[in-house]
């Protein structure tokens, strides 16, 4: 049995630039990937929201009077959780990548996103604690 030649340095070249291209396209495969998860969450932390407010609206007039806000402020809270819990792995593995050929949302973005949403669902917490239903 003859023994394998080693590979020429061109082809041993080859293969490690390859290889080197394979990892960044994976690398930008998992930005991307993690940009689709972070904008999963923040789609359910609205329907966090969402499901608040519609109980709110549909049993707003419940006595007494405090526990559909009650109810509906429980799943804003949820709803701000998952928006906040949603950045802050989102950013995490945002800083730790490296993109190559994709252009990835910038991870302060992430923050500001979720902030926004977060500040929305806290004004509608405000906006329905403030609401007379006396009429």
């Amino acid at each position: 049995m003859m023994a394998e030649e080693p590979p020429s340095n061109a082809l041993a070249n080859e293969r490690t630039s390859l290889a080197e291209d394979r990892t960044e396209w994976a690398e930008d495969r998992t930005i991307m990937a993690n940009e689709r998860t972070f904008a999963g969450w923040m789609r359910t932390g609205l329907a966090a929201v969402g499901i608040g407010l519609g109980f709110n609206a549909l049993f707003g007039k419940l006595e007494p009077l405090w526990v559909p806000k009650a109810i509906a402020t429980l799943f804003m809270i949820i709803g701000i959780f998952i928006f906040w819990v949603a950045q802050r792995n989102g950013y995490a593995v945002q800083v730790r990548l490296s993109s190559h050929q994709a252009t990835p949302v910038k991870p302060t973005n992430m923050r500001i996103i979720s902030g926004l949403m977060g500040s929305g669902a806290i004004g509608l917490i405000i906006a329905i604690w403030a609401m007379n239903f006396s009429s």
